[in-house]
């Protein structure tokens, strides 16, 4: 009996599969079940039922997982303890990005690419999401960090927050708009968006819960004839006079100066926030851990800005 052999079996259970499970270990199928048979073979019973669309564990395979999972976890502890006296970072590292949240504060493929240098033996994995999706992902353990956008000041229970961004919502508008020569040329009461064709972040996101929010405070359901991911974009439609684009104050910076005006809304304001995320507990693996205290040290802060601005 191998360690790969109960590796191989605890993801086939994982994956509910042969097809996806190969691709997850990045191995042929045929050599995956291979491997499992002989496995099966050694122990004289059968550790999976092959009979249903989802392979799914002989009732022999569910008395043997747990074990086979302990195995894999001291295996892991024997080889971090070592790495630990070696001086040693290695392993694998989710992390999870919003779009558009290295907009002006920050270069996070230059932070990965300095983390590289310093260690090179641990693979970064970095996925592009909802806030939604990323904070589930991050609570159930399928992230180890995230960078997310958030309309909370305090994070939700099983997760800690780092605050890297705090600033308010603007609307951006062309030059066509009614809103352009707004009397009072820099704020903007919410209630005058109600009815007006809005252009936003998709639902799921900080930004995007932030608005309907604020809009429900103010008695109206916002109506957004537009959305994309990318901030930048937003700036796009509205200097194109396709409505009023609501976005985190600084993100039309200088590619559009003189073709938007940007007001800040107000009664209610509502705020954009990107926040440095990790479960409460801290990350499980050491290369996590090392990763989320670099970005704690290197990332920005609200009060950076404030001193910058």
């Amino acid at each position: 009996m191998e360690l790969r052999q109960l590796r191989y079996f605890v993801c086939v259970v994982e994956e509910g599969g042969f097809t996806r499970a190969a691709a997850r270990l990045h191995l042929a199928q045929p050599g995956l079940s291979a491997q499992i048979r002989q496995l099966e073979k050694e122990l004289g019973q059968p550790l999976l039922d092959r009979s249903a669309r989802s392979v799914t564990p002989t009732e022999v395979g569910r008395a043997v997982l747990p074990y086979a999972r302990a195995a894999l976890a001291a295996a892991e502890s024997v080889r971090q303890t070592v790495d630990a006296y070696t001086g040693l970072l290695r392993g694998r590292v989710t992390l999870g990005l919003v779009s558009g949240a290295t907009g002006h504060a920050f270069d996070i493929a230059a932070l990965l690419a300095d983390f590289h240098d310093a260690h090179p033996s641990v693979e970064v994995a970095l996925t592009e999401d909802t806030t939604e999706r990323m904070q589930a992902a991050l609570l159930a353990g399928e992230l180890d960090i995230a960078l997310l956008g958030t309309a909370d000041e305090v994070p939700p229970p099983g997760a800690a927050f780092q605050t890297v961004i705090d600033v308010p919502l603007v609307a951006a508008v062309a030059p066509s708009d009614p809103l352009f020569d707004h009397i009072d040329g820099t704020s903007v009461p919410l209630a005058e968006l109600r009815d007006r064709p809005l252009i936003c972040l998709p639902r799921g996101t900080g930004v995007r819960t932030a608005l309907e929010r604020g809009c429900a405070q103010a008695g109206f359901r916002p109506r957004v004839a537009f959305e994309a991911a990318a901030p930048h974009v937003l700036s796009q439609l509205a200097a194109r006079g396709l409505g009023v684009a609501v976005l985190p104050a600084g993100e039309n910076d200088s590619p559009l100066d003189g073709h938007l005006r940007t007001l800040r809304i107000v009664r209610p304001e509502m705020r954009a926030r990107i926040a440095l995320a990790w479960q409460a507990g801290g990350p499980s693996s050491p290369a996590a851990r090392v990763l989320l205290d670099r970005l704690r040290e290197v990332l920005p802060t609200p009060s950076d800005e404030c001193e910058r601005g």
